[in-house]
């Protein structure tokens, strides 16, 4: 391959994997905390590094993104995060209980392996979790969690990640995904329609 061609295939894969990479930067500068031209600079230098020098596969992403649920992903996460930290605060604070904590099995719906990194990366993030360990194979995620005291909250912590995972498909999701998910949400509304029917039946 010629220096031209290289070069050339250099800053394809670099605009192929434009929006993965801003997803990098965004990622660093939460992990540090740091919103600043700074932070943004070493996270862009981080993130090029890390695709060119380990010399990562191009990640193909779904090329489709919502703006409205995207937004509304983003303002999500950030309340989110603030009230994860208020509740972890409470419950450390709270000296007459112990906060329970679990390691959580979710079975994820609409998953493949980019989905299954960014509800991974959102869980994770919010305090009060943290993704422990991820099945490729069987497309399941495993949350330490705390606060947990009952198998409600069990089942609540469940439904909490399996919503994450709703909300990144309506934004960032490809289109078969959110095609089944608005799928399986049409037959619940279908479902819930019909019950009062079938109860004043019998």
């Amino acid at each position: 391959m010629s220096p031209t061609e290289t070069g050339r295939h250099f800053w394809r894969d670099i605009r192929v994997q434009l929006p993965f990479l801003a997803w990098l930067v965004v990622l660093w500068m939460l992990l540090w905390s740091q919103f600043t031209v700074l932070a943004f600079i070493s996270g862009l230098v981080v993130a090029v590094f890390v695709t060119r020098v380990f010399r990562l596969p191009t990640v193909e992403l779904s090329g489709r993104i919502n703006i409205w649920y995207a937004a509304l992903l983003v303002v999500q996460f950030l309340f989110a995060v603030l009230r994860g930290a208020v509740a972890v605060t409470v419950q450390v604070f709270d000296f007459r209980h112990q906060p329970g904590a679990a390691i959580i099995a979710v079975p994820l719906r609409y998953a493949d392996d980019l989905m299954m990194t960014h509800v991974s990366v959102v869980s994770s993030l919010v305090p009060g979790s943290l993704v422990v360990e991820a099945d490729r194979d069987r497309q399941v995620l495993y949350l330490h969690v705390i606060g947990v005291r009952s198998m409600a909250d069990v089942e609540a912590q469940r439904e909490g990640v399996l919503r994450w995972e709703r909300r990144v498909v309506r934004a960032l999701g490809a289109p078969d995904q959110y095609r089944a998910l608005k799928a399986d949400e049409r037959a619940a509304t279908a479902d819930t329609a019909d019950r009062p029917t079938r109860g004043g039946a019998r």
